[in-house]
């Protein structure tokens, strides 16, 4: 984009890009360019909120007013009200013990979690009307059976005769994820993604296995499990 930036002032266009990485900026070089410290995926700032979105929004036109650098950075002076944890809010519910757990018990903790999520999940879908969980085409419930099935060193069928198995684990871990965020969403407290975070991977049976299944993947033989594994971001 920064590239792009240069092609376009040539041609008598002003250009101004959001930047979330300030070094890889820096390096690029873009005509004008709007640093933010947001988390990435974030370029605006907190979900939902007009207001802050709009700050963001302007302050970077502002730099349109700016004659052409060579290079013009400024930093956003405001964070993300969100990234403040939130006192209120409570997970749904307690933190298993999973210390020294065999990948049976693990599997096991999984199906029984995923079952009692599934409920929360879909009070919080009703209340919202929308939701992101659906790329397997499976239930909450079945996705973390299906997850337990590979945790036990099963390789099940896939419930979807155009996907691959591992392409099915893959949206089976992607949906869980997603349930379970929308899931901790669902009340009038309004969490940090630091605190929805370290609440997933450290406080349920479902970040401890998906821990587990990509190192699963990482050492399997199957060249497609394992390059999920490497490719997929967030800990899968």
């Amino acid at each position: 984009m920064s590239a792009l930036g240069h092609y376009l002032e040539e041609e008598g266009i002003p250009t101004v890009a959001i930047s979330l990485i300030r070094p890889q900026t820096e390096k690029t070089k873009p005509p004008r360019a709007l640093w933010v410290p947001f988390e990435l995926g974030r370029p605006f700032g907190p979900p939902s909120d007009a207001a802050f979105q709009k700050r963001v929004i302007l302050a970077a036109l502002r730099l349109l007013e700016r004659e052409r650098g060579p290079v013009v950075i400024e930093d956003f002076p405001e964070d993300d009200p969100r990234e403040r944890p939130d006192p209120e809010w409570r997970p749904p519910f307690a933190k298993p013990d999973l210390d020294g757990a065999s990948a049976a018990r693990l599997a096991a903790a999984l199906e029984d979690e995923s079952e009692r999520v599934e409920g929360a999940y879909r009070r919080a879908a009703k209340k919202r009307e929308r939701t992101i969980v659906g790329l397997s085409g499976l239930s909450v419930g079945e996705a973390g059976r299906y997850m337990a099935g590979w945790l036990r060193g099963q390789t099940p069928e896939s419930p979807n005769a155009e996907m691959s198995a591992p392409l099915a684990l893959r949206f089976a871990v992607d949906d869980l994820k997603a349930a379970y965020i929308e899931a901790a969403l669902s009340g009038s407290a309004k969490p940090s993604s630091k605190q929805l975070g370290d609440w997933l991977w450290n406080d349920t049976a479902a970040g401890a296995a998906i821990f587990a299944l990509r190192s699963m993947c990482l050492t399997s033989d199957d060249e497609r499990l394992k390059a999920i594994a490497t490719a997929s971001s967030d800990q899968f």
